[in-house]
């Protein structure tokens, strides 16, 4: 396992530029706790997409939980020389013991969803994994501050979720925007998205005027 994803996530840049196809590809990930709804959040995307803006979805296989990877070209940004910025996404396999995978998913994100599970019962699970990843996302040499982040409090429809205010006193002491979701039910999917996209698109734009 950790074999194959060093070989797809080695000598990533933080935004890869293709002078060629005049692209530019972006890395958005869908990290959290397991069981989640990274997955579902993926699945219906791919799922309610175009073909024509969509690619195959890749799955990585890990013990009840996958890692997927897809990527899909809906948008041509106007930065000069008609420039199309693809959006790669990819999910983090969430049970503590593949912790060296999610370090190596997380490497080189320009973006990230930060799917959070509702129930009360996993309140601690979030704020462990939400831990980490501003840990690996440190010892990479990026700070939590200085990348486009989206909360999503996922599984709404369940009994004994926390509130709105109890999931932000967890996780989200900085004013991170945020969407409230019931991923297999496709609510907030697309909002989730949609968000992270113009905030990845922005620091793109920004960093293309650099």
């Amino acid at each position: 396992m950790k074999d194959s994803l060093s070989r797809i996530f080695s000598g990533r840049n933080d935004m890869v530029v293709d002078i060629a196809k005049r692209e530019i590809n972006v890395k958005i990930v869908y990290y959290g706790p397991a069981v989640s709804g990274k997955t579902t959040n993926l699945i219906v995307i791919h799922k309610k997409l175009k073909p024509e803006h969509r690619g195959e979805m890749v799955s990585i296989d890990t013990k009840g939980e996958r890692t997927l990877f897809f990527d899909f070209l809906p948008v041509e940004v106007p930065i000069g020389g008609g420039f199309k910025v693809r959006f790669h996404l990819y999910t983090v396999p969430g049970q503590y013991f593949y912790k060296t995978s999610r370090k190596l998913v997380l490497k080189g994100a320009d973006g990230i969803v930060f799917v959070a599970d509702s129930q009360r019962s996993r309140a601690e699970e979030n704020k462990v994994i939400f831990r980490e990843m501003k840990e690996f996302l440190a010892e990479q040499g990026t700070s939590i501050d200085e990348i486009p982040l989206v909360l999503q409090y996922n599984k709404r429809d369940l009994q004994d979720i926390m509130s709105i205010e109890e999931m932000n006193k967890l996780l989200n002491d900085k004013g991170y925007p945020y969407i409230e979701s019931v991923a297999s039910q496709g609510k907030g999917v697309f909002e989730t998205l949609d968000l992270i996209s113009k905030l990845v698109l922005k620091s793109v734009l920004q960093k293309a005027r650099v």
